[in-house]
């Protein structure tokens, strides 16, 4: 007998349809194995599908997050698309979402109809390490050199950072795939443009050659220009990415410390609903 799944088409950190990053929330994954979590998560070609499961701690369910290649312990916007998801029947203002990298509780913001407009996630804080081969990183994806010292930032996804002079060198950016394949890690782009950040995130080793909109890199970006004093801790940074892909987002992130060490890191940004489906094995 046929098996059917149910889930529901977001797109993340975006107002309106048809922009930010694309996500797949099955609701119910309790009859699927690991192996076909991942091959439905091939399928579908999203740069993550996240899978709902029960609790298992305190939580108001665990969440399982795949990328076409792999499985991470936490990303962001499977966890902010997942919360605007689950939080509309739940009606509750907060939601706590067991990840492989923790608890993660979500505030979640509604309008005068009680639709939610906006969430904001405290994510995990990032371990900080020097990137080992910051020239590599470079000609991989294209540049001279970076205007900050070359990081990663790990709270489940290792992503290093290169900052650039300008948003039209991040936005000319065609770097080498099969380089930083080998590499591996999650490299991001990153450049002030105006009164925002212009950023691009490239992790072809995960299956996922750009990505519209990063939130577990957007946290770490906040500690990393906070770390090197181009924005102030506390101070709420907007992020725009996902231009050349035609999925333009807008993310928000803050970072606080204490005694001069990450203390908590905020993540937020919109999320619309456009379409549920059945998925039959």
């Amino acid at each position: 007998m046929a098996r059917r799944f149910r889930f529901v088409l977001v797109d993340v950190f975006a107002e309106r349809p048809l922009a930010g990053n694309q996500l797949a929330v099955f609701t119910d994954a309790r009859e699927l194995e690991t192996e076909e979590m991942q091959a439905i998560a091939r399928e579908l070609g999203f740069s993550e599908t996240v899978f709902v499961l029960p609790a298992e701690a305190e939580g108001d369910v665990r969440l399982r997050i795949f990328t076409p290649r792999r499985e991470v312990p936490f990303a962001g916007h499977p966890v902010l698309g997942a919360a605007f998801v689950l939080g509309g029947p739940l009606q509750r203002g907060t939601l706590a979402l067991e990840t492989a990298g923790g608890a993660v509780p979500v505030a979640l913001e509604r309008d005068d109809a009680g639709r939610i407009v906006f969430a904001r996630m405290s994510q995990p804080v990032p371990a900080v390490a020097p990137y080992p081969d910051p020239a590599g990183l470079c000609r991989a994806l294209g540049v001279e050199r970076s205007l900050l010292p070359v990081e990663t930032y790990d709270a489940g996804i290792r992503h290093a950072f290169v900052v650039l002079a300008s948003a039209e060198e991040v936005a000319a950016l065609a770097p080498d795939l099969a380089a930083l394949a080998a590499l591996g890690v999650a490299a991001n782009c990153v450049a002030r443009a105006g009164g925002s950040w212009k950023t691009r995130m490239f992790w072809p080793s995960a299956g996922i050659p750009e990505d519209a909109a990063t939130g577990s890199a957007a946290g770490p970006l906040a500690c990393h220009l906070a770390r090197h004093g181009l924005v102030p801790w506390g101070e709420e940074i907007e992020i725009r990415q996902g231009e050349e892909l035609g999925r333009p987002s807008l993310l928000y992130a803050r970072a606080e410390a204490v005694d001069g060490e990450i203390a908590r890191v905020e993540v937020g940004g919109a999320a619309v609903v456009v379409g549920r489906g059945e998925l039959t094995l």
